[in-house]
C-alpha cells in the first residue's frame, strides 16, 4: 500500500446496472483515497483469467455479482468459512503474495442494513420466514443464525431447493410448502423476500401479509424500485418497510475496509446519490 494508486471493481454480466462504483467511489473522494473502482463486464467463461489478471494489474480485490458468486468458489485460492457455508462469495481480496480469498458480506449487509432501519428487531425474539432459497435467500439465512435467530422459515416455489437450504443450515432452519406460506407467517418477527419478485419488469411477489403480527419487520432485497408491491404493502399495513440498497451500501463497506484499509459509514447523503440513480 506504498502511496500507490488503489484499484478495485465489481465483475458481473450483465454489469452496466451496477450501482457499486458510485457507493465506492464516492468513499474513495470521501476518504481522500487516490484510486479508483470500476465495472468489469466478465462473460461466465472468462472468470478464471480475470481474477488471476487483478495481481498483475495492481487491483486490491473485486466485488462479484451476477453470474459469477457460486463459479467463483473454485477459482479462488482460499474461501473464508462464512462464504463456503453460503456457497458464494461477492467479494474477493489480493494478498500481498497475489493469493486471492473469496468473502461473503451479503449476509453481513443484511443485517447491518436491518438493524439500522428497524433498531427494535431482535434476531431472537421471534421467528423469520424467508422467501426464496437462492444465493441471497442462502446469505440471509447465514446473517440471521449468525445474530441469533432461532427459527427461520423458509417459503420457495420449489421445495427441494428449500430443503436443500435447510439441510445444510441446520436444525433452525426449516422448509415449507410453497401454499403454506401466507398461514405460515404467524408469530413471525421478520419476513424477508430474496427473490426476483418485484424488481423492475418482473411480476410482484405472489403472497399476503395480513397473517403478520404488528411489530414484525418486512424486507426486501430488491432495491429497483426501493418501493416494491410487498413493501408498500408492508407500510399501508403500519409495519416497518426496510428495502434494499440498505444490504447494497452496507455489504460494501467490509469490502472497502479490506481493499483499502478504512471502515466507511452508510450515509442518508451516500443513499440519497444513489437512490437519484435509480
Amino acid at each position: 500500500m506504498h502511496n500507490r494508486f488503489h484499484l478495485a471493481g465489481v465483475m458481473g454480466w450483465p454489469i452496466a446496472h451496477s450501482r457499486s462504483p458510485k457507493i465506492h467511489n464516492y468513499w474513495l473522494k470521501l476518504h481522500g483515497v487516490e484510486g479508483a473502482y470500476a465495472p468489469f463486464a466478465i462473460e461466465p467463461g472468462k472468470l478464471g483469467p480475470a481474477l488471476r489478471a487483478m495481481a498483475t494489474l495492481g487491483l486490491a480485490g473485486c466485488n462479484l455479482t451476477i453470474p459469477h458468486k457460486e463459479a467463483a468458489l473454485k477459482l479462488v485460492d482460499v474461501v473464508e468459512d462464512g462464504a463456503a457455508r453460503i456457497g458464494a462469495i461477492n467479494c474477493v481480496v489480493v494478498g500481498e503474495d497475489g493469493r486471492l480469498t473469496g468473502k461473503n458480506y451479503d449476509g453481513f449487509g443484511f443485517i447491518a442494513a436491518l438493524r439500522a432501519a428497524a433498531p427494535e428487531w431482535r434476531a431472537e425474539a421471534a421467528p423469520a420466514v424467508v422467501i426464496g432459497a437462492g444465493g441471497g435467500a442462502r446469505a440471509i439465512v447465514a446473517g440471521l443464525l449468525d445474530a441469533g435467530a432461532t427459527e427461520i422459515r423458509v417459503f420457495n416455489r420449489t421445495r427441494e431447493r428449500a430443503q436443500a437450504l435447510a439441510a445444510d443450515f441446520g436444525d433452525k432452519v426449516h422448509a415449507h410448502a410453497w401454499e403454506e406460506r401466507n398461514a405460515g407467517q404467524r408469530g413471525a418477527g421478520l419476513l424477508v423476500n430474496t427473490t426476483s419478485q418485484g424488481m423492475v419488469g418482473q411480476p410482484p411477489l405472489d403472497i399476503e401479509i395480513s397473517a403478520l403480527p404488528p411489530s414484525s419487520v418486512v424486507c426486501d432485497i430488491v432495491y429497483a424500485p426501493l418501493e416494491t408491491p410487498l413493501l408498500a404493502s408492508a407500510r399501508r399495513a403500519g409495519l416497518v418497510a426496510v428495502d434494499g440498497l440498505g444490504m447494497l451500501i452496507h455489504q460494501a463497506r467490509p469490502a472497502f475496509r479490506d481493499w483499502f484499509g478504512v471502515m466507511p459509514e452508510a450515509t442518508p447523503t451516500l443513499r440519497e446519490l444513489i437512490v437519484a440513480t435509480l
